[in-house]
Formats: C-alpha cells, structure tokens, sequence
C-alpha cells in the first residue's frame, strides 16, 4: 500500500535572493532623500541662522556686562542665552526636514523628558541656579576677600556650577554656588577699611593710663594705621599677673595691608614700651609645697 508522506513544514525552505526587491528598496531611500533635499538645505540654513544670532547675542551680552564690571553675570547669560537660541533652531530644523513632527509633540516629548533629566542634573541645575543668584544680587564680587565655611581667600570667577578662590597661599579652591548660597559667607573687602586689635599685657608696677598713651602715640606713626576712625586704647582686664590694654586701629581691609600693619604695629609698641619702662610681664606661677617636703627632697638627693 502505497503511503503519501506530506512535506514536512519544519524542513528547510530554500531562500530565494531577490535582488530586484533589494533595489527597488535602495531605488524607494534614494527618492526619498533626494525629495528631502530641498527641506534639509533649507533646514541647514536656518539652524546656520539660529547658530549666528545665537553668537550674536552671546557677544553682545558679555560686551554690555563687561561694560558695567560684571564680565561673570555676562559669561553666564550669554552661554544660556546662546543655547536656548541653538535649541530652538535645532527643533525648527527638524520639524522642516521632517514635516510630520509638530513643534508641540516633540516639545510635549522634552517636558516629559525633563522630568527625569531634573532628578539626574539636580546638583547641577541646584548649583546653576545658586550661582545666578550670587552674580544677580551681588553679595560679594569677583577680586573680594571672603570667608566661605573653612576657606578663606580672593574670589577669581563665578561660574556656572562654582565659585574660584584663591587662597593667601596660592593655591585654587573650587566651592559648588549652593554651598556657597545657603551658606554664610563673610565678606572681608565689603568695605575699604578694616578694623585689627591686639591685648598688650604690662606690669602691675606700671601706670595704665600711661601705657595706654604710649601705645596710642605708637600706633599713630605706623604708617598705614588710619586717622579716621582713630585708634583707640582700653583698659580690659586685671589678670593673676598682668593688666591688659586692648589696642584697636584700622587700616585697608585688604589681607596683604592689615597684615603688614599688624606687624608694625606689634614692633612700635613693643619698642615704645621698651623705652618708656613698661614692662610686658612672663606669667608667674605659685606653688605651694607641703610642710616637710624640702627635707623629704634633701633625703632623696643625698641617697642619689
């Protein structure tokens, strides 16, 4: 009895090469393109376009802030400002070259987007928000002497993301604008001049109104030492083994300045002082040894 076998449809078929599909899909891109050329020129043009006037108004930004001694607050909107202009070229180029992407999906798909880029860039968008703040309301300026939590130093930029200090010993520390926004922050240079003081300890022995007009007289001939305010000398304190007499006096509230005054000012009235008898007193200490104890200490000896 003769059995039929159908073909198995797990078998192998042969595959046929058509080459003509292949062209005929090669022929279908290449109509395509050349039907988009005249969109993608004219889309090139404008995103040239957006790109220009984006420079454009960069220059003119960082010309008219410079202008007025804010170079940083003009570097920084100048690079948004080019940016958000490249963007919006960049979109109306695409909705040019491809007609069916409307403007408002395609901006509909960035918010959505932006959600996500928000929680990935927080510290970054924190930091650029915080350092626009600082150039815009100006609680210090670029070329400032300021206290920022543990570093002290002369401000050289305010970006984007952080503030530059150079510190007294030359060295460049980098703080993120947030830290330094919601942080306190003293401002040495806010004003021209700056207030220095110093406790000058002299013997009991001595005449305190006396010492106190020596030192005056002193700190007057130190040059950088200011008139206006005038120096001025109190009587502090009486201690276990001296009497303190604060001298206070202003200079230029530059480091450098107040630095090299302070030394000054150390070196007339130790001199001063010297020549007038008043002396600058060790500290004393007393003890008290117990009845015996000299004797106890000869035995000690003597057995050494």
């Amino acid at each position: 009895m003769d059995q039929e076998t159908d073909a198995d449809p797990g078998t192998d078929q042969p595959i046929e090469a058509e080459p003509e599909l292949a062209l005929e899909k090669v022929d279908t891109w290449l109509d395509g393109f050349f039907a988009m050329l005249p969109n993608i020129g004219v889309a090139l043009v404008v995103l040239a376009v957006f790109v220009a006037i984006g420079l454009g108004v960069a220059w003119s930004l960082r010309t008219s802030f410079g202008r007025r001694d804010r170079e940083d607050l003009g570097t920084v909107l100048a690079s948004m400002a080019k940016w958000a202009l490249w963007i919006a070229g960049a979109v109306l180029a695409m909705t040019i070259v491809t007609p069916s992407l409307r403007p408002g999906d395609l901006i509909a798909g960035l918010g959505l987007g932006s959600v996500a880029i928000g929680f990935a860039f927080k510290d970054i968008l924190q930091n650029m928000l915080a350092g626009l703040l600082i150039l815009i309301r100006q609680p210090f300026r670029v070329h400032d002497q300021i206290v920022a939590g543990d570093y002290e130093g002369t401000v050289e930029h305010i970006e984007t993301r952080a503030t530059l200090l150079k510190t007294y010993d030359g060295r460049r520390v980098v703080i993120p604008n947030s830290d330094v926004y919601t942080s306190a922050v003293t401002v040495n240079t806010a004003w021209d001049i700056r207030r220095s003081e110093y406790d000058f300890g002299i013997d009991y022995a001595a005449d305190t109104a006396r010492a106190m007009r020596v030192a005056l007289d002193a700190v007057n001939r130190v040059d950088g030492v200011r008139d206006d305010p005038e120096p001025e000398a109190l009587s502090l304190d009486l201690g276990d083994f001296r009497k303190t007499v604060r001298l206070r006096w202003w200079t230029a509230s530059t480091q450098r300045a107040r630095l090299h005054v302070y030394s000054d000012v150390m070196l007339a009235v130790e001199r001063a002082f010297a020549e007038h008898d008043i002396g600058i007193p060790f500290p004393i200490r007393t003890l008290h040894l117990p009845a015996g104890s000299e004797e106890r200490d000869g035995h000690r000896l003597a057995a050494r």
